[in-house]
């Protein structure tokens, strides 16, 4: 009887948390989740070194990263690496015609050799990309999303659609292309010297499953800094639809014969898988459609993704316009998905997530015609998670939007602060908008923490009355888009807080 009660006073407690699970097993290891994430402590300021319970923060993140890889690092060492950034002095030497020193980019808590900060930071060798670390950690991350994906009751995956940025790539050596690769049963191929110089397939009996086809959508950086690996993914995707196998070991050819047959194409047109904007052009212009609340149906964000992200690239690298391709190709696509590579962004805190990640499924949902399940592969750590975008949303919004320590360390700076919660309720709107997965609890806590609540509004509004008014408008917007129906007293409650922002607004900036 003891045990039943404890059992009912843990449900009671995790509803009025909004906290829900099948199963009481769950919830020891999703505490201990929300409990160890990293929290950024409000903003980097240049030439400024963390100190305090910052550094020591910090610290603790990187020794945990790195354990997870191997020996305990030295945290002595670590310390003074930090201590001993100097931004501003290198730029300043920088400017007077000196020599800075070279130094890895990358995210500080994985690989402390970005430290100390303040280095002429380089990139990649892109003859090597992606490493042969990154080819297995790759293909190892690869058979997580799949089995995450399968463990949760779905079929094997025939189509996925995956977002790949340039950036993160660059941190990780590759590893998102990796990942492509693998899903295609296709690896690198080099010259003698260990250079890229193309791809190859995996034989089906030494990759152990079918081919997956894979629609790969590329960010305007990508584009510009991995032409090569763009070509090489472009020539994956074209080895696997020439392969002489059965459509039911290889779902690359299986497509590409629908493809071909419906559009009426040569086959290395149907083969297209990889596509990006114009050259010159970046973006989808989802992230700005929905930041100016210009779009009337989702089916627009859709459009606008397609229209800018409808250019393919084959094995020659040159752009074709191919929407239409394109749009075959999405709907084939079982899942979408990103990685998340950086311990400071997380999918709320850029909108280039929403504009890419949420554009995508936008798409594959309109041309299938029910909503795509979204799945966030978070790597910041060193370690591996494969979250569905609602968990992730959920957890970015436990430890970071609605928890104190993140937005207290924002609002230090005052204006900026205001307008980076801004970004994050924004952000929310678009993943609902485009994936429909907010759960109704997140708008709520918003409402409750940053406008209904009489003190947090004024000093929202003292700081920054712009920003203050539009988290207050992006919540009423969406009421009005029907992405959240809160009760009565909580819509009244919100429209008498926009007036009273609006009314505060035009005394700050009256009309001429």
């Amino acid at each position: 009887m003891e045990r039943a009660d404890l059992a009912q006073l843990i449900a009671d407690q995790c509803e009025a948390l909004d906290i829900t699970y099948a199963d009481i097993g769950e919830l020891p290891a999703r505490l201990y989740e929300m409990e160890e994430a990293l929290i950024p402590h409000g903003l980097h300021i240049f030439g400024q070194n963390p100190s305090g319970a910052a550094r020591e923060d910090m610290l603790d993140a990187m020794m945990d990263a790195g354990s997870l890889d191997g020996p305990t690092p030295d945290r002595a060492v670590l310390a003074a690496k930090l201590d001993s950034s100097d931004e501003l002095g290198a730029l300043i030497h920088a400017l007077d015609g000196g020599f800075v020193q070279p130094a890895p980019g990358g995210d500080v808590v994985v690989n402390p050799q970005v430290l100390p900060t303040g280095r002429n930071i380089h990139g990649f060798d892109p003859f090597l990309m992606p490493s042969a670390y990154a080819c297995r950690l790759g293909s190892e991350q690869a058979q997580q999303l799949i089995a995450r994906h399968v463990n949760g009751g779905e079929p094997f995956p025939e189509s996925i659609a995956m977002v790949l940025w340039g950036t993160d790539n660059m941190k990780s050596e590759g590893v998102q292309i990796a990942q492509a690769m693998t899903l295609m049963g296709a690896r690198p191929r080099r010259d003698s010297y260990g250079r890229l110089c193309g791809a190859e397939l995996i034989p089906l009996t030494e990759l152990g499953r079918p081919r997956i086809d894979v629609v790969m959508t590329l960010s305007g950086i990508f584009r510009d800094l991995l032409p090569m690996q763009t070509r090489m993914l472009a020539e994956a995707a074209l080895l696997a639809a020439q392969a002489d196998e059965t459509v039911e070991a290889n779902f690359v050819r299986k497509h590409t014969l629908v493809h071909q047959a419906k559009h009426g194409c040569e086959f290395e047109t149907a083969a297209l898988r990889v596509f990006s904007n114009a050259e010159g052009a970046y973006g989808a212009n989802v992230n700005q459609m929905i930041d100016g609340g210009v779009w009337a149906d989702p089916d627009e964000l859709a459009n606008a993704f397609e229209i800018n992200k409808g250019f393919a690239y084959g094995v020659s690298g040159k752009p074709v316009q191919q929407r239409d391709m394109l749009q075959s190709a999405l709907g084939t696509v079982d899942f979408t998905y990103q990685n998340l590579e950086s311990v400071e962004l997380g999918i709320n805190d850029v909108d280039q997530y929403v504009d890419g990640l949420g554009g995508v499924t936008r798409s594959v949902s309109r041309a299938k015609g029910v909503e795509t399940p979204v799945y966030i592969l978070d790597a910041t750590r060193g370690s591996t998670k494969v979250r569905t975008l609602g968990e992730q949303i959920d957890l970015e919004t436990r430890t970071r939007t609605l928890n104190p320590k993140w937005f207290e360390g924002l609002l230090e700076h005052g204006y900026e602060g205001v307008r980076q919660i801004e970004g994050h309720v924004t952000s929310t709107l678009g993943w609902s908008a485009t994936t429909g997965q907010v759960a109704p609890w997140v708008y709520q806590k918003i409402s409750e923490t940053f406008v209904l609540d009489e003190a947090m509004r004024r000093r929202l509004s003292d700081l920054n009355p712009k920003s203050a008014g539009r988290v207050a408008s992006r919540l009423l917007e969406a009421c009005d888009r029907h992405l959240w129906e809160p009760d009565e007293a909580t819509l009244a409650a919100l429209r008498e807080a926009n007036d009273e922002l609006e009314d505060r607004l035009e005394g700050v900036f009256p009309a001429e």
